[in-house]
């Protein structure tokens, strides 16, 4: 209708580029909703990474407009008893398999979430075409969630380790994922920090690595210089400036970021 906005999909897998999977869900979502503005988020998750396929979601689902339906297809499960899913969470609606991926949105209040339906003629090893990019498309049409399946009661859920006091007195926490730059991202966040830290001075280790200091933004260390920072989920990470922290450490998801006071 004219003076609608297009609807938006969104985008992410573990297929790559080169194989044409991610071409034919967009034939289909296309198909289907030929008005829809198609927007690729990643395909480079590595292959059947949920964990990765769960942090990338809470990073970006809720930083698209109103209505926009984010297509999720990371799925080692594809084709057994595990559920496909969509959801409506906080006026956005998401699609993908019932194996932790959609955690962030499920676990948001007043979550809406329904088991979809799976059509007999659906390949079982393709359901990101078969049964997720129709389903996809029905919502960007504006199809109600209810119709396209019943209410699905216990989702998979995956959340982030959470660091523990050691008996120290420091705190351990650990990687929970690298970035294409080799900055390592740590569970620990900068409210529990500071609250840990209360203005006293601290020592930050990982993976048996000591780092020499917290820096604001990256150019702040030399080039080539270890250092720690908030990066922009306000989580301590390990980087090098102009460089690559988990390649120059050996670090990998996982290892154990400690903290602890200096006396």
């Amino acid at each position: 209708m004219a003076g609608l906005p297009r609807p938006i999909i969104t985008l992410l897998t573990d297929f790559g580029t080169a194989d044409g999977y991610v071409a034919e869900m967009k034939g289909v979502l296309l198909s289907l909703a030929p008005d829809a503005h198609l927007v690729d988020i990643s395909h480079e998750v590595p292959p059947q990474d949920v964990m990765r396929a769960r942090l990338t979601v809470s990073r970006y689902w809720r930083r698209f407009p109103p209505c926009t339906v984010h297509l999720v297809v990371v799925d080692p499960g594809v084709g057994t008893a595990r559920a496909a899913l969509a959801v409506a969470s906080e006026g956005r609606f998401l699609v993908g398999p019932d194996n932790g991926v959609l955690s962030a949105a499920i676990g948001a209040d007043h979550a809406r979430v329904v088991d979809l339906d799976v059509p007999g003629g659906a390949s079982p090893t393709f359901h990101g075409r078969d049964v997720f990019a129709p389903a996809a498309a029905r919502l960007a049409h504006g199809e109600p969630l209810d119709i396209l399946g019943r209410t699905h009661r216990r989702s998979v859920m995956l959340h982030t380790p959470v660091p523990v006091r050691a008996e120290s007195g420091g705190i351990t926490g650990e990687i929970i994922a690298i970035d294409r730059f080799g900055n390592a991202i740590t569970n620990i966040d900068r409210r529990l920090l500071e609250k840990f830290a209360d203005g006293r001075s601290i020592a930050i280790a990982v993976a048996g690595h000591d780092i020499p200091r917290i820096v604001a933004t990256y150019a702040e260390a030399p080039a080539r210089e270890l250092c720690a920072l908030f990066g922009s989920t306000d989580h301590l990470e390990i980087a090098i400036n102009a460089g690559d922290a988990a390649t120059a450490l050996g670090l990998s998801r996982g290892a154990a970021a400690t903290v602890r006071l200096v006396r």
